[in-house]
């Protein structure tokens, strides 16, 4: 399936075979409607230094925060589904303002999809019960950072495929039980843009 999404986070389907040349299966760009071509094609000759994935996210605000952040850092959006919400709903399209336009955003099946289709350098988790600091790690272009959904955290069989150094934790006080998730992205993602020069300067 082939839709453009616009900046109200509409689908708009798209038809024609020039829109071979812009996206495969499953991907989705927003961009403010099908005349804005040209902003579809910068975002994707302009290859994502970072990847952020959030896994079943369930409250769109949040998501439609980290859309605006992804869309101010050039980094790409994978939503691992099922969803806790719809693409059309009111206060994900709030929280993204005039910002979808700019953003790239892809939608997956499974966790094991995203890997397959995406093939990251590194997959590196963010998890309270990690025991690496997120300030540790020296990251790559092309690494994937992952989130879990906000009221479970990410599943155990998940966290058992990744290395322990690979699963990163933010520090906070002992009481404290974990971080919003649009602001846990911003902390780590924000990190690795750093070590990196952020390259949109």
């Amino acid at each position: 399936m082939l839709v453009l999404i616009d900046s109200c986070l509409r689908r708009v389907p798209v038809t024609g075979s020039r829109c071979r040349h812009y996206i495969g299966s499953r991907s989705v760009y927003l961009v403010r409607g099908p005349s804005r071509l040209s902003t579809l094609s910068f975002l994707l000759y302009t290859p994502a230094v970072f990847h952020v994935v959030l896994y079943q996210p369930e409250i769109p605000p949040n998501t439609g925060n980290i859309i605006r952040l992804c869309a101010n850092t050039g980094a790409e959006l994978h939503l691992i589904h099922p969803l806790g919400f719809d693409l059309n709903d009111r206060d994900l399209r709030r929280a993204g303002l005039d910002y979808a336009e700019y953003s790239r955003l892809r939608e997956h099946a499974s966790l094991a999809e995203f890997r397959r289709e995406v093939q990251p350098s590194r997959l590196l988790a963010a998890s309270t019960r990690g025991t690496r600091s997120y300030a540790e790690v020296r990251y790559r272009p092309g690494d994937a950072l992952l989130f879990g959904p906000e009221t479970r955290g990410l599943p155990a069989s998940v966290l058992a495929d990744l290395p322990a150094e690979d699963i990163l934790r933010i520090p906070m006080q002992a009481v404290s039980r974990s971080l919003n998730l649009s602001n846990a992205v911003a902390v780590i993602l924000y990190e690795a843009l750093r070590q990196n020069g952020f390259g949109f300067e």
